[in-house]
């Protein structure tokens, strides 16, 4: 008996957004803060027609940045919508900010890659192209799930030890990376705290632990960033090189912090066509 084609949970939507929670209500890892309560916002291509009906489409999560204290509302939904354009499922994460701590940022956005690889089938997403991209400490915690995806299992993720959070592509826009050196120090003191544990500051520096496991990488950044310095994009970027994984590294000579899609800075506004670009080869063919 053939089976029904993989369809969206509502009929031909354009920009169409569905809200799950990622963990259930009363649970403690709803966090401290109710605005920020996890969760994914997921973003459909506009291409629903009987023509697409079957056709797997792959994702990429999106953890938009704030210094782990907030999140901004511009690189999220846009680049949600950006990804939609270009035939790929955008899915803005929600994730808990301070003064929650480590893990619980990671143990939010490991829960939204195992979530989306496990209900494929109803989102009509291709398991095996299910990526993540981050901004600022967005980035940072992109850059954790891509180099560390199993480093700490959270014991109420039911999804945990049977489904990979492993990304299969990362795209990290101005990443806080360090949390040893160039550090972003407001980003450092909520997750490591104002006392600087060495060691658990090794362990979220996510450079030191870019292996020949680690997915390929894109990355962008100023070169006079004056909040998150580019060396950590650099940093990244050579453990990328030296592990032979496939990396590719935009610097711009000039631009603040937290650009977004930089529409209003004509040397920077091309960037975004670079990700699209370098996310070609997983547009529907």
């Amino acid at each position: 008996m053939a089976t029904e084609p993989a369809r969206p949970p509502s009929p031909d939507p354009l920009f169409a957004n569905e809200v799950i929670d990622l963990w259930a209500d009363g649970s403690p890892n709803n966090g401290s803060n109710p605005d920020y309560r996890p969760r994914i916002r997921v973003t459909y291509p506009a291409l629903w027609r009987d023509a697409y009906a079957g056709r797997r489409f792959p994702a990429v999560l999106i953890c938009p940045g704030g210094g782990y204290h907030m999140q901004a509302l511009h690189e999220g939904a846009p680049f949600a919508q950006l990804f939609a354009m270009h035939g790929i499922v955008g899915v803005v994460l929600t994730y808990r900010v301070h003064p929650d701590a480590w893990p619980c940022a990671y143990s939010d956005a490991t829960r939204a890659m195992r979530y989306l690889r496990a209900n494929a089938e109803r989102y009509a997403i291709d398991p095996a192209r299910v990526g993540i991209m981050g901004f600022s400490a967005g980035g940072h915690l992109a850059s954790m799930v891509a180099t560390q995806p199993d480093v700490y299992r959270e014991p109420e993720d039911d999804l945990a030890g049977t489904v990979s959070a492993r990304p299969d592509r990362v795209a990290l826009a101005y990443p806080v990376i360090s949390m040893t050196e160039s550090a972003h120090t407001g980003s450092r003191d909520v997750l490591v705290g104002s006392s600087g544990d060495g060691e658990l500051a090794r362990l979220l520096s996510s450079h030191l632990h870019v292996s020949s496991d680690t997915p390929p990488s894109f990355l962008c950044h100023t070169a006079d960033d004056p909040v998150v310095p580019v060396a950590n994009s650099l940093l990244y970027a050579t453990e990328c090189t030296r592990h032979a994984v496939p990396v590719e590294l935009h610097v711009y000579e000039s631009g603040r912090h937290g650009v977004g899609m930089a529409l209003d800075i004509p040397r920077l506004r091309g960037w975004t066509a670079a990700l699209m670009e370098w996310f070609a080869d997983w547009r529907l063919s």
